[in-house]
């Protein structure tokens, strides 16, 4: 992208951004400190702004500087991730895949796996952080949940929810087996 490219769609982007909020040009001034006849110049691509400009309306409209200038709103595509592009860590010694589903961004709030056991695999995990919760939902076969002393046993289509801040293990029992996990941290 270009920066004429961006420059041209930064008027209608921080149009949109004004009306989405239902602000006057005169609340924007207030809010930002920029002159209503500059925030409606820009809009209407007469000025250029400098980037503390910039920076005071993104500030005033509660919007992302970059996703103002850069492309399309997060919202506004539908991002592939195709098999071969999803990682995954193949633990064959404990007969365990675990494919790593959710965004790099979201380490440490909510985690999504998907879990591929072979008979009799399993994944044993230490304690999480203070206050992690997991939530197991088997997808093929039957998995035993275990969470610090307590046990239990889901199939197809069951979830497991349990404290994950406890030495936790979930392992396939008569079979292979396959289940999404949600790590949820608080």
């Amino acid at each position: 992208m270009t920066d004429s490219d961006i420059l041209s769609r930064l008027p209608e982007r921080l149009k949109n951004a004004r009306r989405a909020q239902g602000l006057s040009l005169e609340a924007v001034e207030k809010l930002s400190g920029v002159s209503r006849s500059m925030v409606s110049q820009i809009e209407r691509g007469e000025s250029n702004p400098t980037v503390a400009t910039l920076l005071n309306l993104t500030r005033a409209l509660d919007v992302d500087f970059a996703g103002l200038l850069g492309d399309e709103a997060a919202e506004d595509r539908v991002e592939i991730l195709h098999d071969h592009q999803t990682p995954a860590l193949d633990r064959a010694g404990d007969g365990c895949k675990i494919r790593i589903l959710s965004p790099p961004q979201d380490t440490g709030k909510l985690e999504v796996y998907e879990l591929i056991f072979a008979k009799g695999g399993r994944l044993d995990s230490k304690p999480h952080e203070r206050g992690t919760r997991e939530q197991l939902i088997a997808e093929e076969g039957r998995l035993e949940v275990t969470s610090g002393v307590a046990k239990g046993i889901i199939d197809k289509g069951d979830t497991a929810r349990y404290a994950a801040d406890v030495p936790h293990c979930i392992e396939a029992v008569s079979g292979p087996a396959r289940a999404i996990l949600l790590v949820v941290n608080v």
